[in-house]
């Protein structure tokens, strides 16, 4: 279903079941000064709703969501299925999970449930459609939250069952299964589907990372992502049973390797995510995470149900936001597409391992904090803003390919460098576009090429059928594509798709790799440009990998400069239709990176927003014929701009521009021409 809240929710998760009720009272008079209004509340509860196996108890709840209603709060109701109660564990051990190296667990902690265990199926699901029941027809509740933070795996012996079920549905046959798991080598073929185990410590696995069978491997995330999905689907339709119009979701968290959020969007109604970045995590990070977010349903608004409004207490090093901080975080989260601002948490905890994690309300109990007053400015200033952003989009002509598959198959993968991982070379070329303020799209591999002029695969090591065509039918139309070493080698199965590398892709790269060598980590090669056309130094540094290439269509861009292959290509062109296909042929140095993406944007007619300096971040939301120009400075000194939006409106301060401004340690201005 289609969203559509009547305002930008801004609070939280509340917890006034850790208080006495006569702190409900002081949060509520609280809250409204702070310009609060909404809270995300039941995410831990299970027990005090289902304090044994037969007894129900929704008196506590029942007062909490009275007591918001009558505020005329929006509430974010949670399942509270996130953590099992003690009884359920006593009573029934299939419940929780057994982990990695095959240890069962006892109860404590959270998310310890087993997604195919019977119990906790049976159970969360009669919660969810318990809480639909008795609060579905409240007129406050806006929105549904499943669960939380789902994550995790299990290797049980119901997991192993459950997987069996699960290889046999998918390759029908044992032959089928043996052929695609390549369990000739070794002598491994099975004979029947109960010889399946799941692939551990115990088993296939040699470390977390590395496997002797990537192909069960590989299989096992797809089914460990799927049938926690399932459990989030179940809960779901178990409210939508009696809320029919219900917008269901349940928090993400960003670049989180074990689960294919591009599947689990399609099941949601709303993307919403959890934001919680370390004192030296990027501001470009952060950008992808939220673009990442918006991609997985095609570029339509999220939630940020979480971020803290100060520090976090999970972290090595847990500092303080700085004055402003916290602001231009929130505004760069709506920048790339929210539609609310939420914390973890409203009130601070008073014990166990959250009892430092930042809140609105400190220890302390009162408003009269640096954090509250942060926190009630930001309120207003969303509060004025009203309805104005929520459902404008962003338009980009830039597409990078994400794919969860394709990363857990490249880090399974057994060589040819323990140093390759998929997220630092997807940043690199996030990174180019984000330096010259090029709006940016998140794609999946399920999503429509041709809305691009150029679309960016890095290390596309995995082609899934059919994706070389749909690839091919984009260059040919016009667009402009750039992937780069370690692509094109295996199929969805990680066996080499033979006849040479890049395997489907060499059609329309027009080359062949022969060999791809290892350096050292201390070792660099030199690469030559042969023009200036896309690369303005006379040379660059490589590593890591060196694709050893020869033409077959394409023509070089580049040469390497040392080792036996001197003067042989390792960047290539490739005409193809009306198009181009671009290959980088080793992990080349940032800049180079920065000059080439640019200058292909340039030779597509795709402009930058505008030219501010490198701490300071642009985007635009579109809404109704109207351009929103977020600018952001992230550094914590002030920054003289060149303002190309001179006469615009400042909707912050509601000042006109002037050509050349200040903006201030963190500052905001969200720029709109009035008409």
């Amino acid at each position: 279903m289609e969203h559509t809240f009547k305002q930008m929710l801004y609070g939280g998760d509340y917890n006034p079941e850790q208080w006495p009720e006569e702190v409900w009272a002081e949060d509520m008079r609280i809250f409204k000064k702070a310009n609060i209004n909404s809270v995300t509340i039941n995410v831990f509860s299970w027990v005090r709703l289902q304090p044994s196996e037969e007894e129900y108890c929704f008196e506590e709840l029942d007062k909490i969501i009275d007591m918001l209603s009558e505020e005329n709060y929006d509430i974010v109701l949670a399942t509270s299925t996130a953590s099992l109660p003690a009884w359920m564990v006593k009573r029934y051990p299939d419940v929780t999970r057994t982990d990695f190296e095959g240890r069962k667990y006892k109860f404590g902690g959270r998310h310890n449930f087993c997604p195919n265990s019977p119990t906790y199926q049976k159970y969360s699901v009669k919660m969810a459609e318990k809480l639909a029941q008795r609060y579905g027809s409240n007129p406050n509740i806006c929105c549904w939250h499943i669960c939380n933070e789902y994550h995790g795996e299990c290797y049980c012996d119901n997991c192993e069952k459950a997987f069996r079920v699960w290889a046999r549905e998918k390759y029908k046959t044992i032959e089928k299964l043996n052929e695609a798991w390549n369990m000739d080598f070794w002598g491994h073929s099975l004979q029947d589907w109960d010889e399946i185990v799941v692939p551990n410590a115990l088993s296939e696995h040699f470390e977390p990372r590395y496997t002797f069978f990537s192909g069960i491997s590989i299989d096992y995330k797809r089914f460990n992502s799927e049938g926690l999905m399932k459990n989030y689907m179940d809960e779901r339709d178990a409210v939508r049973m009696h809320v029919p119009n219900a917008l269901i979701t349940t928090n993400l968290m960003g670049t989180y390797k074990p689960l294919d959020y591009f599947k689990w969007a399609k099941e949601m109604d709303i993307v919403s995510w959890d934001n919680y970045p370390s004192y030296d995590t990027p501001v470009s990070h952060v950008a992808m995470s939220h673009d990442l977010m918006r991609g997985l349903k095609s570029g339509k608004s999220f939630m940020l149900m979480e971020q803290t409004p100060s520090q976090q207490n999970w972290q090595p090093y847990n500092s303080l936001k700085r004055p402003g901080k916290m602001r231009a975080q929130s505004y760069q989260a709506i920048a790339h597409g929210a539609d609310t601002i939420q914390f973890f948490q409203l009130r601070r905890s008073r014990g166990a391992c959250e009892k430092f994690h930042g809140a609105v309300i400190e220890h302390v109990g009162h408003e009269d904090t640096r954090v509250f007053r942060e926190t009630a400015e930001l309120g207003k200033e969303l509060d004025m803003l009203g309805d104005r952003l929520i459902d404008s989009t962003i338009e980009a002509k830039v597409g990078i390919l994400f794919d969860w598959e394709n990363w857990w198959a490249l880090e399974y993968t057994s060589g040819p460098h323990e140093d390759l991982a998929y997220l630092p070379q997807v940043q690199a070329y996030y990174d180019a576009l984000y330096k010259k303020h090029i709006p940016v799209d998140m794609v999946g591999l399920d999503d429509d090429f041709e809305r691009y002029d150029l679309l960016i695969a890095p290390v596309l090591y995995m082609t899934k059928e059919g994706l070389d065509k749909k690839l091919e039918k984009f260059v040919q139309g016009g667009g402009h594509f750039v992937t780069t070493f370690m692509s094109g080698i295996v199929d969805e199965n990680d066996n080499v798709i033979l006849g040479g590398y890049p395997g489907k892709l060499r059609n329309l790269l027009g080359i062949w790799v022969e060999e791809m060598d290892a350096l050292l980590p201390e070792n660099y090669n030199t690469l030559y440009p042969v023009s200036s056309e896309l690369l303005e130094k006379e040379s660059y540094k490589c590593n890591m990998l060196c694709d050893i290439i020869h033409l077959e269509k394409a023509e070089a861009i580049a040469h390497y400069g040392e080792d036996f292959y001197k003067n042989t290509p390792v960047i290539t062109k490739n005409e193809f239709g009306k198009g181009l296909a671009y290959y980088i042929g080793s992990n080349v140095e940032q800049s180079l990176i920065d000059e080439m993406l640019f200058n292909i944007c340039l030779s597509k007619g795709i402009s930058r927003l505008t030219n501010l300096p490198i701490s300071v971040e642009i985007t635009c939301r579109n809404k109704n014929g109207s351009k929103y120009y977020f600018i952001i400075n992230h550094s914590s000194e002030s920054v003289d701009i060149k303002n190309e939006f001179e006469g615009y409106t400042d909707l912050l301060n509601n000042q006109v521009t002037q050509a050349k401004e200040t903006l201030g340690p963190y500052g905001v201005k969200i720029l709109v021409e009035e008409c």
